[in-house]
């Protein structure tokens, strides 16, 4: 039964072995036996925190996020430090590319035109994830 629904999930979308662990959790108290039925999944190739950490990167790129918005976001999916710095670094994004395209599709392609304006767009791009040298070398 755990293992219908976890690939009822999966064949959603990706899951993380963390974020799929508190789904299953809802259907089953049993620790050890969701961890096996997640284990047979790993093996079976059918879950794949590496294949989710890739997937989930290259998506929030695509929105225009920064690596800052995106580790916080893997983070609280149950992702380990270390593998969203490679992950990352993996994914060789140009940063600054990425937070100018964002800035110019929200504001448009002129400059701020005063202090308010600029502060706005800073705010805007760090919300964003992007970090501070990244965001100040736009302006």
């Amino acid at each position: 039964m755990l293992r219908h629904a976890a690939m009822n999930l999966l064949a959603q979308r990706e899951f993380s072995r963390k974020e799929l662990f508190r789904k299953l959790g809802h259907l089953s108290q049993d620790s050890e036996l969701i961890d096996d039925v997640l284990n047979q999944l790993e093996s079976d190739r059918l879950l794949s925190d590496d294949r989710f950490v890739e997937g989930f990167i290259r998506s929030r790129i695509q929105k225009g996020h920064g690596p800052m918005r995106i580790s916080q976001d893997l983070r609280q999916k149950g992702v380990d430090s270390e593998e969203i710095s490679l992950a990352l670094e993996a994914a060789e994004a140009d940063w600054y590319e990425l937070a100018e395209a964002s800035r110019i599709k929200k504001f448009g392609e002129a400059a701020p035109s005063d202090q308010k304006e600029k502060a706005r767009q800073i705010r805007f791009l760090q919300y964003r994830g992007f970090p501070a040298d990244v965001v100040m070398a736009l302006f």
